[in-house]
């Protein structure tokens, strides 16, 4: 091989190579988000501006999940947070976060940006504590005032993933942690704007 087809080559390589690194986490939050949107944790799909909790058989045995139980829901790792996951649309309008108290739970609900892949904000026990809390998720281009006792959370993209976690002490704490992680919900701005 001469120098002149190395240099093609190692050119065509590093450009492959910088092609995949740019492009593999928008691909994966993709087909993730696909999995949300379409198949859920095997109940159906999630809809936009839903939150959904995983089911607590399949949290306490996943091992042997339902036979409609999506990937999703069966390839993860961590058996202490029971999962609650969504996907938001901010285009039209903001959505309102509502965390109930979770009296010294630990918990966390993770925002991402899926344009590239970075987590922008958290509400949880290590950032905003464990008391019951509501916050108003924003698109970039949103104008308007942030209704009162609301935080706000102003995302950089109108598309975000919304990863909570709920810890479970034990299989007898499953039922309240569920209970818990089930209160964690997004509306939209207009149904919960206060009155004048």
């Amino acid at each position: 091989m001469t120098l002149k087809h190395l240099l093609i080559f190692g050119g065509v390589c590093v450009i492959t190579w910088l092609a995949f690194i740019y492009l593999w986490p928008s691909f994966i939050l993709r087909v993730f988000k696909r999995a949300i949107l379409v198949k859920g944790f095997g109940d159906g799909q999630i809809p936009v501006n839903t939150l959904y909790t995983e089911p607590q058989a399949l949290f306490a045995d996943p091992l042997h999940p339902p036979a409609s139980a999506s990937k999703l829901a069966t390839t993860g790792v961590n058996r202490d947070t029971l999962p609650t996951v969504g996907w938001l649309n901010l285009r039209k309008r903001p959505q309102i976060l509502h965390v109930p108290n979770m009296a010294g739970r630990y918990y966390s609900v993770q925002f991402t940006d899926p344009s590239n892949n970075t987590n922008f904000a958290y509400v949880g026990t290590r950032t905003t504590g464990t008391q019951a809390g509501d916050y108003l998720i924003t698109g970039p281009h949103w104008k308007g005032s942030v209704p009162k006792g609301m935080k706000l959370i102003s995302s950089p993209n109108n598309s975000v993933l919304v990863i909570g976690r709920v810890f479970v002490e034990s299989d007898t704490d499953l039922p309240t942690a569920y209970n818990l992680a089930k209160q964690i919900q997004v509306v939209p701005l207009l149904i919960r704007q206060p009155s004048q």
